[in-house]
Protein backbone atom coordinates (compact mmCIF):
# COMPACT_ATOMS: atom_id res chain seq x y z
CA UNK A 1 0.00 0.00 0.00
CA UNK A 2 1.40 3.15 -0.61
CA UNK A 3 2.19 5.95 1.46
CA UNK A 4 2.32 8.76 -1.13
CA UNK A 5 -1.35 9.39 -1.08
CA UNK A 6 -3.57 9.41 1.89
CA UNK A 7 -7.03 7.07 1.20
CA UNK A 8 -9.67 9.41 2.70
CA UNK A 9 -12.30 6.30 2.75
CA UNK A 10 -12.30 4.75 6.49
CA UNK A 11 -10.30 1.24 5.81
CA UNK A 12 -12.44 -0.46 8.57
CA UNK A 13 -15.81 0.90 7.12
CA UNK A 14 -14.39 -0.66 4.10
CA UNK A 15 -13.62 -3.90 5.72
CA UNK A 16 -16.99 -3.99 7.53
CA UNK A 17 -18.86 -3.51 4.04
CA UNK A 18 -16.70 -6.21 2.86
CA UNK A 19 -17.31 -9.25 5.35
CA UNK A 20 -21.19 -7.58 5.22
CA UNK A 21 -21.33 -8.93 1.64
CA UNK A 22 -19.91 -12.40 2.55
CA UNK A 23 -22.65 -12.94 6.07
CA UNK A 24 -25.61 -10.37 4.51
CA UNK A 25 -28.81 -11.55 3.23
CA UNK A 26 -30.06 -10.27 -0.27
CA UNK A 27 -31.57 -7.09 2.08
CA UNK A 28 -27.60 -6.26 2.80
CA UNK A 29 -26.81 -6.81 -1.03
CA UNK A 30 -29.55 -4.56 -1.76
CA UNK A 31 -28.51 -1.62 0.27
CA UNK A 32 -24.96 -1.97 -0.08
CA UNK A 33 -24.21 -2.70 -4.18
CA UNK A 34 -24.55 -0.19 -6.71
CA UNK A 35 -27.20 0.39 -8.86
CA UNK A 36 -25.22 -2.23 -11.39
CA UNK A 37 -21.88 -4.06 -10.33
CA UNK A 38 -19.23 -5.73 -12.71
CA UNK A 39 -18.40 -9.29 -11.28
CA UNK A 40 -15.98 -11.54 -11.98
CA UNK A 41 -16.09 -15.25 -10.53
CA UNK A 42 -14.97 -18.74 -12.22
CA UNK A 43 -17.62 -19.71 -14.95
CA UNK A 44 -19.17 -16.01 -14.19
CA UNK A 45 -18.42 -12.62 -15.59
CA UNK A 46 -21.13 -10.27 -16.00
CA UNK A 47 -22.38 -6.59 -14.71
CA UNK A 48 -25.40 -7.24 -12.53
CA UNK A 49 -28.17 -4.63 -11.67
CA UNK A 50 -29.00 -4.22 -7.83
CA UNK A 51 -31.77 -6.85 -8.06
CA UNK A 52 -30.27 -9.65 -9.75
CA UNK A 53 -26.91 -9.45 -7.24
CA UNK A 54 -28.94 -9.47 -3.83
CA UNK A 55 -30.66 -12.48 -5.23
CA UNK A 56 -27.53 -14.09 -5.31
CA UNK A 57 -27.31 -13.62 -1.26
CA UNK A 58 -30.52 -16.04 -0.66
CA UNK A 59 -28.78 -17.05 2.86
CA UNK A 60 -27.72 -15.12 5.26
CA UNK A 61 -24.44 -16.60 6.96
CA UNK A 62 -23.26 -18.88 4.42
CA UNK A 63 -19.77 -18.39 5.29
CA UNK A 64 -17.63 -18.16 8.50
CA UNK A 65 -14.30 -18.11 10.18
CA UNK A 66 -13.94 -15.30 7.21
CA UNK A 67 -10.29 -14.10 7.70
CA UNK A 68 -9.61 -10.69 5.40
CA UNK A 69 -5.67 -10.08 4.78
CA UNK A 70 -5.70 -6.75 3.38
CA UNK A 71 -3.19 -6.55 0.89
CA UNK A 72 -3.62 -3.29 -1.66
CA UNK A 73 -6.14 -0.53 -1.48
CA UNK A 74 -6.11 2.71 -3.31
CA UNK A 75 -8.11 5.51 -4.53
CA UNK A 76 -7.76 6.45 -8.05
CA UNK A 77 -10.38 9.73 -7.67
CA UNK A 78 -12.37 11.05 -4.56
CA UNK A 79 -15.47 8.87 -5.36
CA UNK A 80 -13.53 5.24 -6.54
CA UNK A 81 -12.02 3.03 -3.81
CA UNK A 82 -10.60 -0.04 -5.09
CA UNK A 83 -9.65 -3.23 -2.84
CA UNK A 84 -7.65 -6.76 -3.22
CA UNK A 85 -7.28 -8.86 -0.04
CA UNK A 86 -6.78 -12.67 0.49
CA UNK A 87 -10.28 -14.37 1.92
CA UNK A 88 -10.26 -17.44 3.94
CA UNK A 89 -13.68 -18.70 5.25
CA UNK A 90 -15.50 -21.73 6.03
CA UNK A 91 -18.36 -22.42 3.58
CA UNK A 92 -21.60 -23.25 5.16
CA UNK A 93 -21.07 -27.30 4.48
CA UNK A 94 -18.01 -27.14 6.22
CA UNK A 95 -15.91 -26.85 3.37
CA UNK A 96 -12.55 -24.80 3.60
CA UNK A 97 -12.62 -21.58 0.57
CA UNK A 98 -9.59 -19.53 0.04
CA UNK A 99 -9.68 -16.65 -2.76
CA UNK A 100 -7.64 -13.62 -3.66
CA UNK A 101 -10.44 -10.78 -3.93
CA UNK A 102 -10.89 -7.39 -5.50
CA UNK A 103 -13.78 -5.29 -5.11
CA UNK A 104 -14.48 -1.79 -5.91
CA UNK A 105 -17.15 1.00 -4.77
CA UNK A 106 -17.85 4.05 -5.82
CA UNK A 107 -19.05 6.84 -3.12
CA UNK A 108 -23.17 7.55 -3.71
CA UNK A 109 -24.71 10.38 -1.60
CA UNK A 110 -26.22 7.76 0.85
CA UNK A 111 -22.41 5.68 1.20
CA UNK A 112 -20.29 4.03 -0.39
CA UNK A 113 -21.70 1.02 -3.05
CA UNK A 114 -19.82 -2.34 -4.11
CA UNK A 115 -19.48 -1.69 -8.22
CA UNK A 116 -16.82 -4.59 -9.06
CA UNK A 117 -16.36 -7.66 -7.13
CA UNK A 118 -14.06 -10.17 -8.15
CA UNK A 119 -12.95 -13.52 -6.93
CA UNK A 120 -10.15 -15.88 -8.23
CA UNK A 121 -10.07 -19.21 -5.55
CA UNK A 122 -6.82 -20.27 -4.44
CA UNK A 123 -5.73 -23.89 -3.34
CA UNK A 124 -7.20 -23.97 0.80
CA UNK A 125 -3.86 -25.20 1.27
CA UNK A 126 -1.60 -22.38 0.63
CA UNK A 127 -2.96 -20.44 3.84
CA UNK A 128 -0.14 -18.63 5.38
Amino acid sequence: MSDSKRITASKKDLLDLEKGFWTGDSAYYAANADTECLVAFPGMAKAMDNADLAKTATKPNRWRDLQIDLKGIIEPGSDIIMLTYEAHATRENGEAYAALVSTGYVHRVNGWKMMFHSQTPMETAAKS
